[in-house]
């Protein structure tokens, strides 16, 4: 993989190569693709031509390049291997695995803080391979961290073929893919870690002994699988479009015209690619609706990241788990990402919070996200409790634009009724759609949805047909949010008079 810095790619080699060039003496890697971390490791310490030694508690120290791998007697204890390490001479390149857990002994954390200070003296480094980032805070503040990257098109495109070759290689396989169709498959692998694309495609091919753009559902499916199992983004079904919405016409025409503002003709006008929006507004009135529709009216992916999701007990682990989830979401770009209700995720950091400034400081990658990247993720987050919001995340530039979606009028309520009706079957003329949009004033749309359900459950269970009168009654019979929280809906509607553009 590799990232772009200015008008030069940098490989994850060329990064991790530079840390140790530059005598770092302690490297943080937290990463699920152990193999291929250690791989570039090895091949930095084979072109250097320097020692690697290797730690795990299975093996102890070992020597990571040499096929018999001769074994340091008597290191399989961590504090073993590091009062080994602090009394070896030399320039040393040592990478030990899974020591976060040994360091809640004091003895072996205090053994690893001597030798860090030892391998700064003697230009050694020492690289701490880990899954998880339960370091204590007095290493992360002696060591640099280095994140591995996802694989990009060229490299995922390299794993496709290679995989393939392989399995051909076991059991003949019929490959029938044309190069715009291969384009696509690499596409849609985005966002997933090599071991992950590897295991997809050979999942392909195990039973037909096939490859072919019919694969592509399959390697879809699995790909929603591997979100889900990851815990960091969530694919979401986008079966709507703005036509299924009802009103918000401001929201749709900017939508429209900034749907083809990511091309390469709209870049050339001098246009970069929209942001995102921030949607604020009453509960139920169709906030997340908009982000689904969004998604299906430009043909993106839709991904939901629930920050709340995020948060993890071990000292930055969580602020990884963010970086990691927006740096899976670029990969996987062109997307729509979808953040619901962003405020309960960082309503502590528009306070002093008791969390240890944690909230602070994802709050703050988040908001540095928002203002570098340059993939084009499309931000959508919605939020209900304004009073609950930072101000950091109101200023100027951090969204395209703000929109205030507020409660249905008279028109856009009859609208609503007949999309719901006729999602479910009914003819919206057969109903007297005025008089429902009257009885139901100060509903959103989701309680208007809701009394067209519980209507037709009331019709159901004494075997009559769904009606007019039976949806008036529905309607009576469940006081909307706008009367029972009458008070918060004003305060949010004057907020929002003068900083919000009206979605409708």
């Amino acid at each position: 993989m590799t990232q772009q810095t200015g008008s030069v790619k940098q490989t994850d080699r060329d990064r991790l190569e530079r840390l140790i060039a530059a005598r770092h003496a302690c490297v943080t890697i937290v990463t699920h693709e152990e193999g291929y971390a250690l791989d570039l490791v090895g091949q930095i310490a084979f072109d250097r031509i320097r020692d690697l030694a290797v730690w795990s508690i299975n093996g102890g120290l070992r020597n990571g390049l040499t096929s018999h791998r001769a074994v340091e007697p008597e290191t399989e204890h961590s504090a073993a291997a590091l009062y080994h390490l602090l009394h070896r001479d030399g320039e040393l390149l040592v990478c030990m695995l899974d020591l976060s857990a040994h360091l809640r002994d004091e003895r072996t954390l205090r053994l690893l803080r001597d030798v860090i200070h030892k391998f700064r003296e003697a230009g050694s480094t020492l690289i701490l391979l880990d899954h998880d980032a339960r370091t204590p805070a007095c290493v992360e503040a002696e060591a640099s961290r280095f994140d591995t990257s996802l694989p990009d098109d060229e490299e995922i495109d390299e794993i496709v073929r290679g995989t393939l070759r392989r399995m051909h290689r076991r059991q003949p396989i019929q490959v029938q893919i044309r190069r715009q169709e291969l384009a696509t498959v690499v596409k849609n692998l985005r966002g997933l870690t090599r071991r992950q694309v590897e295991q997809i495609i050979i999942d392909c091919v195990v039973e037909d002994r096939r490859f072919d753009i019919d694969d592509l559902n399959h390697i879809l499916a699995a790909k929603r699988q591997a979100l889900q199992r990851g815990g960091l983004l969530e694919y979401i079904e986008t079966p709507v479009d703005l036509s299924q919405i009802g009103g918000l016409a401001r929201l749709k025409a900017w939508l429209k015209q900034r749907e083809s503002a990511a091309t390469d003709k709209a870049r050339a006008f001098g246009l970069t690619s929209p942001r995102g929006v921030l949607m604020v507004g009453v509960q139920g009135a169709g906030k997340s609706l908009c982000a689904k529709a969004i998604a299906a009216a430009w043909h993106r992916p839709l991904l939901r990241m629930d920050p709340c999701a995020l948060y993890d007990r071990y000292v930055g682990e969580s602020e990884r788990r963010l970086r990691d989830a927006l740096r899976q979401a670029e990969m996987m770009a062109p997307i729509v990402l979808w953040v619901d209700e962003i405020e309960k995720a960082f309503a502590s950091a528009a306070s002093h919070s008791t969390d240890g400034g944690l909230s602070q400081r994802m709050f703050g990658t988040l908001l540095t996200w928002m203002q570098e990247h340059r993939a084009p993720v499309f931000l959508v987050a919605t939020a209900n409790d304004i009073e609950a919001l930072p101000p950091e995340l109101l200023r100027k530039g951090r969204f395209d634009e703000m929109f205030f979606v507020d409660l249905p009028g008279e028109a856009v309520r009859r609208e609503i009724f007949a999309i719901h009706l006729k999602k479910r079957g009914r003819e919206p003329k057969e109903f007297d759609l005025n008089a429902l949009a009257a009885v139901a004033d100060g509903f959103s749309g989701a309680e208007i949805e809701q009394a067209v359900i519980a209507a037709l459950h009331e019709a159901f269970a004494t075997d009559t047909e769904l009606s007019t009168e039976g949806i008036v009654r529905a309607v009576e019979q469940s006081p909307p949010l706008s009367v029972t929280m009458a008070e918060k809906v004003q305060t949010l509607r004057q907020w929002a008079a003068g900083r919000c553009v009206p979605a409708s």
